[in-house]
């Protein structure tokens, strides 16, 4: 069966995020003050061939765990459709 993969990947809340503090400053300088943070993560998209909805889950997760996050300092968050 095919399936769609959507990966959110973010910065853990108690790590430093300087992308997204360059972000914020910027957004300032054009104006927008309202805006009091900014994170910067991925998204990503995979299209993946499994058995069934768990199996295709366990294969994203391990993507995440060994090669698309920093588990150290990043979380992520997944989300397996049926295509």
């Amino acid at each position: 069966m095919r399936f769609s993969a959507q990966v959110h990947v973010t910065l853990k809340p108690t790590v430093n995020d300087p992308q997204g503090n360059a972000v914020l400053g910027s957004l300032h300088t054009l104006g927008f003050e309202s805006v009091e943070a900014v994170r910067v993560g991925k998204y990503l998209t995979l299209a993946l061939d499994a058995a069934d909805e768990p199996t295709a889950k366990a294969q994203v997760d391990s993507m995440c765990e060994r090669l698309l996050a920093n588990t150290v300092i990043e979380s992520y968050e997944t989300v397996i459709s049926q295509t």
